[in-house]
């Protein structure tokens, strides 16, 4: 185990596991003039969704995320917003190349307070000898602002709700059945100029936006009949996030790991950066 590989390696998968948030809040009268522009019923519908989702505070999730660099990584588990942005998966090993850090299929992921931990092999020697959990702050990938961006609950799911609020051109795009249920597809696209603060996540001189080519953000989603999403989709440039949401409930509680388990490499990370 290298540890320049294995940061370098965590500083993109990091990235993917973030991808899904949305654009938070903008002005009250930057809301209005992308409602003007957008269809009104449609506009109607997804404010009803973005309502409900923000009422539950959590959801169990299956999730597949393309870099456009390698083929999709697939994650299953537990998103939680409701006391503050936080998740519970377990990552394909093998589609995410991580063979060289974990021999298990999955690797378990966490993300509590802004920090994301992954459940690796117990490292053989060195200065994290037997840890068994590697640390890396989202400052390390998205910059200080832009890991303030994503602060709080703004990373989550029910935050792309939020971002389709500010979305230009909505479209409805008819009826479909998705995962046995009755939906309707809508979708929209974000620009530079209404994701707000979160240009510093994904917008022009980020390092996501550097990475993925990010101009605008293109949502789609499928609402249920109970106006909850069954499916969520962001396109970022060369990047495709895709959520189906199977179960929603309170919010669930995410711990981190014992910090005498975790390796952190959060200065490694920043270094690759550079």
């Amino acid at each position: 185990m290298t540890m320049r590989h294995t940061a370098a390696w965590v500083a993109f998968t990091t990235a993917a596991l973030v991808a899904a948030s949305g654009c938070g809040t903008q002005s009250a009268k930057t809301a209005v003039k992308a409602v003007d522009k957008a269809n009104t019923a449609a506009m109607a519908a997804l404010a009803r969704a973005t309502d409900r989702t923000q009422e539950v505070g959590s959801a169990e999730v299956r999730m597949t995320t393309d870099t456009g660099t390698s083929g999709p990584v697939a994650m299953t588990g537990t998103y939680s917003w409701g006391d503050g942005y936080a998740f519970d998966v377990e990552m394909d090993t093998k589609a995410a190349n991580m063979q060289t850090v974990s021999h298990s299929p999955t690797t378990h992921v966490l993300f509590v307070d802004g920090v994301y931990y992954y459940d690796v092999d117990p490292f053989p020697s060195g200065p994290y000898q037997g840890k068994d959990w590697i640390k890396v702050d989202g400052s390390a990938v998205f910059g200080k602002k832009g890991a303030q961006a994503l602060s709080g609950d703004n990373g989550s799911p029910s935050a792309s709700m939020k971002g389709l609020k500010y979305a230009k051109d909505v479209q409805n795009l008819g009826t479909q059945t998705l995962n046995g249920r009755r939906t309707t597809h809508y979708r929209g696209v974000i620009d530079s100029a209404h994701m707000g603060k979160f240009k510093d996540v994904y917008g022009e001189g980020s390092p996501m936006g550097e990475a993925t080519g990010t101009k605008s953000i293109v949502m789609d989603v499928w609402v249920g009949p109970d106006d909850l999403p069954v499916r969520l989709k962001e396109k970022l440039g060369v990047m495709t996030i895709s959520m189906d949401f199977d179960k929603f409930g309170k919010a669930a509680a995410v711990q981190a790991p014992p910090a005498s388990r975790t390796a952190d490499l959060t200065e490694v990370v920043k270094q690759q950066q550079h």
